[in-house]
Formats: structure tokens, C-alpha cells, sequence
């Protein structure tokens, strides 16, 4: 039996709630662009690939039977979401599968290294953008868009409808809480 044609990839996988046409191709362009600005953030050696991330998203954004999309903004506002999500599970995952490994003797250079590769930056933000959303839920919100959507500021200013000073006062605000509370690495 021959394999099944996988997509090309930057072609969107297996379009389900939304048109395969020229608006969907362009969509799904504009989430690898920003799944790819979120793993060069990411450290080297990454499971995860900025395509493999942008085709989660996208096959969980099909998923939404519910939501009317808006404008493009809306979309990569709720794909920021997703792939914060997505980022989030698999280095708790991650995280996990560590706990449960079986230990092998190290030495102290090699122990470096391997502290080095792990998803540990996604979670600690992840955690305190959830104690900053307590205090300021729009800040957190554009931290959010900004860091796991990739997305400028006045795209950012168009999904949560705001005028770009207030986002980007707004901005400047969560990352100096962020650099204080994650100890300068924001």
C-alpha cells in the first residue's frame, strides 16, 4: 500500500473548519511565522519543531466549531493561546518523563549540559504570567500575545481592541514585573 502524501511543510495540515483556499494558506503562514519566532525563543535542541507547533495549533484552531473568527488579529490572538498551551503541556511533559527516568551517573560537565536544554524558561513563564494575570489581566494577556503569538504591537492593539500606547505601556509594565520576578531572565 503506498504511504499517504504528508503536507509540504508549510502547507496547512488537513484543513477541517476552515477553507482550503488562498485565506487558509495564508493563515497558516502567518502561524508558522509566529511558531517559528516562538521556538527561536526556545532552547536549542527543542523536541518540538516550529512546524510541528504551528501544525498542532493549527489542527486544534480547526477544532473550534464554536468560535466566529473575526479578522485575521482574532485568529492569531486565539493561536497565541494554543500555542502557549501546546509549549506549556509538552514541557511539563517533558518534565515528567524526567521524573520517571532512570538514573544515570553524570559528570559535572555533562550535568551542565543537559540543565541546559530544558524546557524550563516555557513553564516559569508560563507560572508567573499566571501570578502577573492576577494583578493585571490585560497586561498578562498582551505578554501573552506577545511572547507565545509573536504577534506586534498593533496587531496586539487590534485583538484586544486598545489603542498602541496603552499596549504599549501596558507591555513595557508585565515585562519589567516579568524581569523582577523571573530574576532578569525576561
Amino acid at each position: 500500500m503506498p504511504a499517504p502524501d504528508l503536507p509540504e511543510p508549510h502547507e496547512p495540515p488537513y484543513p477541517v473548519g476552515l477553507a482550503n483556499d488562498s485565506l487558509s494558506q495564508s493563515l497558516y503562514e502567518d502561524l508558522h511565522r509566529c511558531a517559528a519566532a516562538q521556538m527561536w525563543r526556545e532552547t536549542p535542541g527543542h523536541t518540538l519543531s516550529a512546524t510541528g507547533l504551528a501544525h498542532e495549533a493549527w489542527l486544534r484552531l480547526n477544532a473550534q466549531t464554536r468560535t466566529q473568527w473575526r479578522s485575521r488579529s482574532h485568529f492569531l490572538g486565539v493561536a497565541a493561546l494554543m500555542m502557549r498551551r501546546i509549549l506549556v503541556n509538552h514541557a511539563l511533559a517533558k518534565r515528567t518523563d524526567k521524573r520517571h527516568a532512570e538514573l544515570v551517573p553524570l559528570t559535572l560537565s555533562e550535568a551542565e549540559q543537559v540543565a541546559a536544554g530544558l524546557d524550563a524558561d516555557v513553564v516559569r513563564v508560563h507560572e508567573a504570567l499566571l501570578a502577573f494575570a492576577q494583578h493585571d489581566e490585560r497586561a498578562a494577556k498582551i505578554v501573552e500575545l506577545k511572547f507565545f503569538g509573536g504577534l506586534e504591537l498593533e496587531e496586539i492593539a487590534e485583538v484586544l481592541s486598545l489603542s498602541r500606547s496603552t499596549v504599549k505601556r501596558d507591555w513595557a509594565l508585565a515585562r519589567a514585573w516579568l524581569h523582577r520576578e523571573l530574576g532578569g531572565a525576561a
